[in-house]
């Protein structure tokens, strides 16, 4: 039994997600960041913590790594040219869509407002709009980014365009926004958007 800590309007969404898709037990705690629900774990009080027995695992990429591995679904084996390609769209999902939607977020609302500077937020759309552009050429001919296996690295672009579109960043081409409305329509997805 796993323990999921957080709110699905945060990254905790992704891992709610993955142990929709892996059908797993889970126990959810709705709980903001910073709360005592969470810095009971966690002290630095960033979402999600997922508890399994005693350990506490943080980090969302890291804990649906962890979870696919675990059960060998949603991903390539580790060791295998394909896990390299998985793990190089991962690293470029993080990179190039999470780490632009977390800045903006950041001098949005998260840092202390005399340490905001709102004026960044264009030069991250114009990135993230460029980034878009670069996430259709990896998903080619698809249906997803390792062709025909949908993988974690799917759920992650999925929910990063979710989170830029709540942000009023660029909306994607037409091609990703197909790729999106496969993965958006899954019967996963959408028990994990019931959690809200």
């Amino acid at each position: 039994m796993y323990t999921m800590i957080g709110g699905p309007r945060s990254r905790a969404f992704r891992v709610i997600w993955m142990l929709e898709e892996l059908g797993l037990d889970y126990k959810h705690v709705l709980a903001a960041p910073r709360s005592d629900e969470v810095t009971a774990h966690y002290p630095v009080g960033k979402l999600p913590v997922l508890l399994e027995d005693d350990t506490v695992l943080t980090d969302s990429v890291a804990i649906m790594t962890y979870l696919a591995d675990k059960h060998g679904a949603l991903t390539c084996a580790a060791g295998t040219l394909e896990r390299a390609q998985q793990d190089g769209h991962t690293q470029f999902l993080n990179d190039e869509l999470d780490a632009l939607l977390w800045m903006a977020a950041k001098h949005s609302f998260v840092l202390p407002e005399e340490h905001r500077i709102a004026e960044v937020k264009d030069s991250l759309k114009w990135e993230y709009a460029r980034s878009l552009e670069r996430l259709e050429a990896r998903i080619g001919d698809g249906p997803y980014l390792m062709g025909d296996q949908m993988t974690l690295a799917d759920m992650l672009a999925a929910h990063c365009c979710r989170w830029a579109a709540n942000a009023k960043f660029p909306e994607p081409t037409p091609a990703v926004q197909g790729y999106l409305e496969r993965l958006t329509s899954r019967p996963a997805y959408l028990r994990a958007l019931k959690t809200q």
